[in-house]
């Protein structure tokens, strides 16, 4: 992430702070005033969303800190471990969503709605919705995971807020809809944790090459060559901005020693100034069969 992006990342941060607090002490006042537990635990929903916005912050300041002797690929991995952090807050978020409409369905309470509570959701929609489209547009900006895993908290929360809104003026005829709006609210919140967390994850864990990619690199080791170096066991090591790329080639069997390094030297300067990776190229004569 360059020197751009850390500060997009860091403004996203704090506005998501202070914004999500403004809205939990209104929903909470609605929620109290209203007697709805939806209401109630949307806001807590709500105040959720600035502790993840705390890791945010956290991962983009430990994400930014160069390499160092314990850390020889950086530090921005940072971003991946927020990422996974916000995905689990979101998952505990959602049960606990869960566990209260089923408690609110045994109970058999009905919700009484008002004006207050109405004018409070909505203005919740519009601003979470606002909070969401600048989050995923500084994570366009600023190519950062976290970041995007915010966006997606905020995007649903506008959503439970949404459905929280359509039950109120159900309410009147519906006794249970506070206790079935929770465990549906619960259902959006746990598809956008599972969406974060395979996303992360996938990455931590390591990708397969896209398609696309593994021909550029086999453009590049012909061009540098003029041979065909047939590149294969391609694995590509993302940690953060740093990115890390090992192949195998195949070269003649009568081909110096020397020769083999200046063609290597070659395609690794290559791979750098086209995708800015540091690639590690391990060389194989022609005549080598495998088991």
């Amino acid at each position: 992430m360059n020197e751009e992006g850390r500060k997009l990342a860091n403004s996203e941060g704090w506005l998501s702070i202070f914004g999500n607090i403004l809205l939990f002490v209104l929903k909470f006042w609605a929620g109290i005033v209203s007697g709805s537990i939806a209401i109630i635990a949307d806001a807590w929903h709500t105040l959720s969303d600035s502790l993840t916005s705390v890791v945010v912050l956290a991962g983009v300041k430990l994400s930014s800190r160069p390499a160092d002797r314990e850390h020889p690929f950086g530090h921005g991995r940072a971003e991946l471990i927020a990422a996974l952090i916000i995905g689990v807050l979101l998952s505990v978020v959602a049960f606990n969503f869960v566990v209260e409409g089923v408690q609110r369905l045994r109970d058999r309470q009905a919700v009484h709605y008002g004006t207050f509570a109405i004018a409070v959701t909505a203005f919740s929609i519009l601003a979470k919705e606002a909070m969401a489209r600048y989050a995923f547009w500084v994570a366009k900006r600023s190519a950062s995971r976290s970041v995007r895993a915010d966006a997606w908290h905020h995007r649903s929360d506008a959503i439970s807020s949404i459905v929280i809104l359509a039950g109120i003026f159900a309410g009147k005829h519906l006794w249970w809809i506070d206790g079935v709006l929770g465990i549906i609210v619960a259902l959006l919140i746990f598809y956008a944790a599972y969406d974060i967390l395979r996303d992360a994850m996938n990455t931590m864990l390591g990708e397969q090459p896209e398609p696309e990619l593994i021909s550029q690199i086999a453009e590049i080791c012909h061009n540098e060559s003029m041979l065909e170096l047939h590149p294969h066991h391609i694995h590509v090591h993302r940690y953060g901005e740093h990115t890390e790329l090992t192949m195998h080639i195949r070269l003649p069997d009568n081909m110096t020693l020397f020769d083999a390094h200046e063609i290597a030297t070659r395609i690794e300067l290559r791979l750098k100034n086209d995708f800015g990776v540091i690639s590690t190229i391990h060389m194989e004569p022609e005549g080598l069969t495998h088991p």
